[in-house]
């Protein structure tokens, strides 16, 4: 397909989580550093977190009726091949107005329809999959595509002649020039001079990491170690109410804005592992705990753990596990530096920091 224009019309189309949305709005970002006068259209799921990011952005959306179909109570669905007619029909209407010169999508309800139409009128396809295990949008839409870019080297379940591995696409400003070290642990009003881990459970929380650091507050603290604590929407005031912010080396606090300034300040970082969360890791380049989230989407964390975990880039733990081991595991790995190093140096080789670039190129690549 050849591009009219001297700047391109580009539908983008994914939602539901963060880790869909950042991604898709880093692509865009891109686009519009190369294209400035690029013509972008967001397309996501009424209802969903993307209808209020994405603005905020500064791009326009479209929202679909679509819904995600529920295993878990198939009685539930009743209202599932109706909102699906719909959405079809309604992103061919979007399509045909928009005329885009591609479509990309980066997982999520709303991007299986979009895609769908997409390909149906001729118009190329790019699908970027964050997760090692692909979700089930992306499976059905694989001969759909023109390109698939993944980021991780062992999926198999794409073909393998349009498939490529680029990373994941994220903000870069939160991996170059990290502030100074002693700064930035001065800035959580902890001490410099003793180690800190840093502890993220995602924006709403981890119900598991927060249980497995109350009850092992005494351990960190005998041990002469700090913690940043991140503890998400889910348990934050009944947290604070028990655990002072103070001299004694916890900083606890519902959501870090400065994430650049607390992977500075981590000797070692404790996290779950989605997508987005461990692609970020990989560039930061810190030794690394991860705790996969048992009940996301075709286990996905767990699978996304693995992968790091075989290669000696992170120690995983299972969610079970980390009630009774994880303060202790912590606390083993901060005193071994060898340990710490080894980690660190295997986890920097996975990270893809031109992922953004690279996917906007073969994304180009496919309508020139």
């Amino acid at each position: 397909m050849k591009l009219s224009r001297t700047s391109p019309k580009i539908i983008i189309s994914g939602g539901g989580t963060g880790g869909h949305i950042y991604p898709a709005i880093a692509i865009a970002d891109e686009i519009k550093n190369r294209f400035p006068e690029a013509e972008i259209l967001f397309v996501g799921a009424l209802g969903k977190m993307e209808m209020e990011k994405v603005p905020k952005a500064g791009y326009p959306i479209k929202g679909l009726p679509i819904e995600g179909f529920d295993r878990g109570n198939l009685f539930s669905n009743f209202k599932f091949p109706f909102k699906l007619i719909k959405s079809l029909n309604l992103a061919k209407k979007i399509i045909t107005e928009f005329k885009p010169d591609a479509a990309i999508g980066t997982g999520g309800y709303a991007s299986g329809p979009l895609l769908w139409q997409a390909s149906k009128k001729g118009i190329p396809v790019v699908i970027q999959e964050q997760n090692s295990f692909p979700g089930i949008t992306n499976k059905l839409l694989k001969n759909k595509a023109a390109a698939i870019c993944v980021a991780y080297q062992d999926i198999s379940q794409f073909p393998a002649d349009k498939t490529f591995y680029t990373g994941n696409p994220i903000r870069s400003e939160i991996f170059t020039k990290l502030p100074d070290k002693s700064d930035a642990v001065r800035s959580f009003g902890l001490d410099p001079d003793k180690k800190t881990i840093l502890s993220i459970g995602g924006s709403q929380g981890s119900r598991t990491l927060n249980n497995a650091w109350k009850a092992g507050i005494g351990e960190i603290l005998k041990n002469d170690v700090q913690l940043i604590w991140q503890t998400g929407k889910l348990d934050f005031e009944n947290l604070k109410r028990e655990i002072k912010n103070d001299d004694s080396g916890i900083h606890l606090t519902e959501f870090i804005y400065e994430m650049k300034t607390a992977f500075a300040s981590a000797d070692l970082i404790v996290s779950r592992a989605g997508a987005m969360a461990i692609s970020e890791l990989c560039l930061v380049g810190k030794p690394v705990v991860l705790v996969p989230f048992p009940y996301a989407a075709e286990d996905h964390q767990t699978k996304n753990a693995k992968s790091l975990a075989d290669k000696g880039a992170a120690v995983m733990m299972s969610d079970t596990e980390a009630a009774e081991k994880l303060v202790s595991t912590a606390l083993e790995l901060i005193k071994d530096e060898e340990k710490q190093k080894m980690l660190s140096e295997n986890i920097k080789q996975l990270g893809k920091p031109d992922a953004t670039k690279e996917i906007v190129d073969i994304l180009m690549s496919r309508i020139k």
